[in-house]
């Protein structure tokens, strides 16, 4: 059994105030490999970046990096264009309110999946911190990240964070782009 971990494709991350270029170039891709694993009957899960506007920007975070993004039932934090239309009853959503998702981490630590991939934004820090936690939660399966499929705003970082990921053991695929 696979699973894919779609990490925050969010308005705000593709055409919002965090939004960037190569984040909306993966709307297909990332809408393709939904429609994989649904059709393989495999299962489908969401990260969802979400905050409030009052406390975000004295938190960590909000210090960090300080534009306000994905405020809890603003349009930014929807789930953007085709992908958001993909989204099924059953397909799992994690709200997370930092870059890892801890409800994600101790769900997948209850499953038996034989692979594990990731695709979304923003490769060096959301999708990073997402693939180590699965990762740590089940050591022994296969950890994917289709760099087809991910992105970030600095493409030095982007490519950084994918040569972290296979030094930490998580399988980069389709690095000919």
């Amino acid at each position: 059994m696979r699973c894919l971990i779609v990490v925050d494709y969010q308005v705000d991350f593709v055409t919002g105030t965090l939004g960037f270029p190569a984040a909306l170039r993966l709307e297909r891709p990332i809408a393709e490999k939904i429609m994989q694993y649904h059709a393989c009957g495999e299962t489908v899960v969401f990260t969802l970046d979400e905050h409030d506007g009052e406390t975000y920007p004295l938190s960590r975070e909000g210090k960090g990096i300080p534009t306000l993004h994905c405020c809890k039932e603003s349009a930014g934090a929807q789930l953007y264009g085709k992908v958001a239309q993909l989204k099924q009853p059953q397909d799992r959503c994690f709200i997370k309110h930092a870059y890892g998702s801890p409800e994600l981490f101790d769900w997948l630590r209850r499953q038996q999946f034989e692979v594990v991939e990731l695709v979304g934004v923003v490769t060096h820090v959301c999708v990073l911190s997402n693939a180590v936690l699965a990762q740590a939660a089940l050591p022994e399966t296969e950890i994917l990240v289709d760099s087809r499929c991910v992105a970030s705003p600095d493409a030095g970082l982007h490519t950084a964070a994918l040569k972290v990921l296979e030094g930490l053991q998580i399988r980069t695929t389709d690095r000919g782009r």
